[in-house]
C-alpha cells in the first residue's frame, strides 16, 4: 500500500488535467524561487554598495569627484545614482546662470526625485509576480485537486462494490495538487513580505539621503557663482 501511493506513483497515474496543474505549479515554484534568491542576493548588493557610498560621501570627499566617478559607473549603485542625477541637474542650472536659490534646489530635486522613483520601480521587479504566486496558487492546487476527485468518483460508479482501498488512491493524487499548490505559495507569500519591508527600509535610506543632499545644494544655492564652485559642494 505504501509503494502504491507513493508520490512519485500518485503523479504519474493523476488523470491529464491534474497533472499539467501539478507541471504548472511546479515550473511556477521554480520560477518563484529563482525571483527569491536573485531578490535576496540583489537587496543585499543594493545595501552594502549604499553604505559605501554614503561612507564616502560624508567623508568629506569632494563631491566633484564623486560625481566623476558615480558617472564613469555603468553599474553603480542606485543611491549613487540619485546623487548623480541631483548634482547634474544642479551643475546644468548653475551653468545657465540661473541665480534664484529656490530654482537651482526644486530643480535638483525633482531630479532626484525621479531618478528615486525609477531606481525604486526597478529595485521592486519581480515583486508582484511573487504576490501573484502567493495568492493564486492555492486555488490552481485546488482546482486540480476538484477536478482529480471529480474524476476518480466519475471511475467508480463503474464499480459494483466500492471499497477504502478502491477510493484512496484517486483521492490521494488529487490532494497532491493542493499539497503543490501550497509548497509554491508559502515560500512566494514568505519571502514578499520579507522583500517589501527591506524594500521599504532602503526607500527611506533613500528619501533621507535625498534631503539631507538638499540641504548641502540649499547651503550652496545661494552663493555667488564665482565663489561656489561644485567642488566646494560637501560636508555635513
Amino acid at each position: 500500500m505504501t509503494q502504491d501511493l507513493s508520490i512519485f506513483k500518485l503523479v504519474l497515474e493523476a488523470s491529464l488535467v491534474v497533472q499539467l496543474v501539478m507541471l504548472g505549479l511546479m515550473l511556477t515554484s521554480l520560477a518563484s524561487w529563482t525571483v527569491i534568491f536573485g531578490k535576496l542576493f540583489g537587496l543585499r548588493r543594493i545595501r552594502a554598495d549604499s553604505e559605501n557610498f554614503e561612507r564616502e560621501f560624508w567623508a568629506g570627499r569632494n563631491l566633484t569627484e564623486l560625481y566623476g566617478d558615480a558617472t564613469e559607473k555603468p553599474d553603480g549603485s542606485p543611491i549613487e545614482r540619485i546623487f548623480a542625477s541631483g548634482m547634474r541637474e544642479f551643475l546644468k542650472l548653475r551653468e545657465r546662470r540661473v541665480a534664484d536659490p529656490g530654482a537651482l534646489l526644486e530643480g535638483a530635486r525633482r531630479a532626484m526625485r525621479a531618478s528615486f522613483q525609477r531606481e525604486l520601480d526597478l529595485i521592486e521587479s519581480n515583486m508582484s509576480f511573487l504576490a501573484s504566486v502567493g495568492s493564486v496558487s492555492p486555488y490552481v492546487g485546488l482546482f486540480g485537486t476538484v477536478w482529480g476527485i471529480m474524476h476518480a468518483f466519475v471511475g467508480l460508479s463503474n464499480l459494483q462494490q466500492v471499497t477504502l482501498a478502491t477510493v484512496a488512491p484517486g483521492i490521494a493524487e488529487a490532494l497532491v495538487a493542493t499539497a503543490i499548490g501550497l509548497f509554491a505559495a508559502i515560500p512566494a507569500v514568505i519571502a514578499y513580505n520579507r522583500f517589501a519591508r527591506d524594500i521599504d527600509q532602503i526607500a527611506t535610506q533613500f528619501e533621507t539621503f535625498i534631503e539631507d543632499f538638499s540641504n548641502i545644494l540649499h547651503r550652496n544655492a545661494g552663493q555667488p557663482h564665482s565663489n561656489a564652485s561644485p567642488s566646494t559642494v560637501g560636508g555635513r
